[in-house]
C-alpha cells in the first residue's frame, strides 16, 4: 500500500506539471488570435479610410475647377473694362468731373450734345460716300467722314451724364472703332466701307450692352 501511494502521488504531479504548460500555451495562441484579429481589423480600418479619402479629393478637385473657370472669364472681363474705361477717359471728354455733369437727360446741354453726335455720324457718312464735296481722288473730306463716328459721334455721346451701359458701349467702341478703320483699309480700300462698319460695330455694341437681341417671354 504504501509503495503504491508515492506512485499515484507522483503520477499526479506529473499530469499536473504537463496541464500547466498546456494551458499557457493555449492562452498564448489565444491572446495571439485575439492581436492578429485586432491588427486585421485596424489594417482594415485604415484601408477604409484611405479608400475613402480620395473620394472626398476627387469631389473637391470639380468644385476648385469649376471656379476657377467662372472665375476667369470674369476677371478678364473686369480688366477689359477697366482698360476700356482708363483710355477713353484719357482720350475723350469724361461726363464724370470733379462737379456734377450738367449734360442730364431733360437739359438743353444733353440735348446739344446728342443731337452733335449722332448729325456728326450722318454727315460723316455723307463725306465718306462721296455725296458732299465729291472728288475722283482720296481727299481730306472724306478721311473726316470715315473717322467722323471716332472723332465726333462717340465724344459727343460720352459727354452726356448716360447710363452705366451706354457708358460701357461707347468705351468699347472707342477701342474699337480704330482697329476697324486701320485693318479693312488692308483688304478693301474704301472710305464708305469702313464707315459703314464702324456703323455695324456702334449699332452692335448698343444692342449687345443694352439687350436689345435678348428674348422676352
Amino acid at each position: 500500500m504504501n509503495t503504491l501511494i508515492p506512485t499515484s502521488l507522483c503520477n499526479t504531479k506529473i499530469t499536473r506539471f504537463r496541464f500547466i504548460p498546456i494551458l499557457r500555451n493555449s492562452l498564448s495562441h489565444a491572446q495571439a488570435r485575439t492581436k492578429s484579429f485586432k491588427i486585421h481589423a485596424s489594417s482594415s480600418e485604415v484601408d477604409a479610410q484611405t479608400v475613402e479619402e480620395p473620394k472626398e479629393e476627387t469631389q473637391a478637385e470639380p468644385t476648385g475647377a469649376s471656379k476657377s473657370s467662372t472665375a476667369a472669364p470674369l476677371a478678364l472681363d473686369k480688366d477689359l473694362k477697366k482698360v476700356a474705361q482708363k483710355t477713353a477717359a484719357t482720350f475723350a471728354p469724361r461726363a464724370s468731373t470733379a462737379t456734377k455733369n450738367p449734360a442730364v437727360p431733360g437739359t438743353a446741354l444733353y440735348t446739344v450734345f446728342e443731337v452733335q453726335g449722332y448729325a456728326s455720324m450722318l454727315l460723316g457718312g455723307a463725306l465718306s460716300f462721296n455725296l458732299i464735296f465729291p472728288s475722283n481722288e482720296p481727299d481730306l473730306w472724306r478721311l473726316m467722314g470715315m473717322w467722323s463716328i471716332w472723332m465726333f459721334t462717340i465724344p459727343s455721346l460720352r459727354a452726356r451724364d448716360c447710363s452705366k451701359n451706354e457708358k460701357e458701349a461707347l468705351n468699347y467702341l472707342f477701342l474699337l472703332v480704330p482697329l476697324i478703320n486701320v485693318i479693312i483699309p488692308f483688304f478693301w480700300k474704301s472710305f464708305a466701307v469702313v464707315w459703314s462698319a464702324d456703323t455695324i460695330a456702334f449699332l452692335g455694341m448698343y444692342a449687345w450692352k443694352f439687350g436689345w437681341l435678348q428674348r422676352t417671354d
